[in-house]
């Protein structure tokens, strides 16, 4: 499986020296990519009592496509990956000029993982519909991949129209790979028909390969091979050690997963370098 670091956002700070140098080592460690969270606002909780729904604007969280950028420039071979952006609160059209670039200045480093997101008060905050979110990222992603891959890009569906445009730069990879988060069985059959890969936000346990079995079912439904999505786990550091996280990993690989993640976000880090030691011992555990 190939490795990922998921970006420390709500304790890396803001310092871009820190930034560059936690980037840095992540590639010097020898990790695929790196992945990073997305979210535009947060919320004061204390005038949401109950709400799990809603992001703490208390925590800080770094804008992904921008960070991104200065990622692409600091660093020279790991991947870059949204894991997830919440594409349906973002114009299409820009999403996909802004993902071009980064794939041509990172040279092909880009994969864009998208989701719909959990937030509704984010979504009434950008003038958005959160109740259609669903629907319009299935026609936000067949737009995408034309606006990626011609030059010129005839579209017409219920929420676009592009009509004798396109972009220029295109990314260097055409089109860009497109993953898919969330786990509801409606999200399964439209990452079955429609995406590259998937990130799974849970243990590899039964109800896991429960998830598996009925993604690689849908898929084979769309007229797809199930091995052509690629799995995205997730390791969670916690206060858990070498042996938890290489069974956690061993498990997802006999699960089928494809690559695999370190998270090390949480109060339990103090400093980069404890986040960046975490990733040194976990690759260790795992090769």
């Amino acid at each position: 499986m190939q490795l990922g670091a998921l970006f420390p956002t709500t304790e890396i700070g803001t310092d871009p020296v820190v930034i560059r140098d936690y980037a840095q080592a992540v590639e010097a460690l020898g990790y695929d990519h790196i992945a990073l969270y997305d979210h535009v606002l947060g919320a004061d909780l204390t005038k949401y009592p109950g709400d799990q729904r809603i992001f703490d604007i208390k925590q800080p969280l770094h804008e992904p496509v921008t960070l991104m950028a200065f990622l692409a420039g600091v660093t020279q071979r790991v991947g870059l990956v949204t894991s997830i952006l919440i594409l349906p609160q973002r114009q299409t059209a820009l999403v996909a000029k802004q993902a071009a670039e980064i794939d041509l200045l990172s040279n092909g480093r880009l994969r864009l993982g998208v989701g719909i997101g959990w937030n509704p008060a984010e979504y009434e905050a950008l003038g958005l519909d959160f109740h259609t979110r669903g629907a319009r990222m299935e026609e936000q992603a067949a737009l995408l991949r034309a606006l990626w891959t011609q030059e010129t890009v005839n579209f017409e569906g219920k929420w676009h129209r592009v009509i004798n445009q396109g972009l220029n730069p295109l990314p260097v990879q055409r089109p860009i790979p497109l993953w898919m988060g969330g786990a509801a069985d409606a999200v399964l059959r439209r990452i079955a028909r429609l995406a590259d890969g998937w990130f799974p936000q849970m243990r590899p346990d039964d109800s896991a390969r429960q998830a598996l079995e009925q993604l690689r079912g849908y898929a084979r439904e769309a007229g797809r091979e199930p091995s052509a999505i690629g799995i995205e786990a997730r390791v969670l550091a916690g206060r858990r050690g070498p042996e938890d996280w290489a069974k956690t990993y061993h498990d997802w690989e006999a699960l089928g997963a494809t690559h695999c993640s370190m998270n090390t976000m949480g109060p339990i880090f103090d400093t980069v370098d404890q986040h960046i030691d975490v990733l040194r011992r976990f690759k260790e555990a795992v090769r």
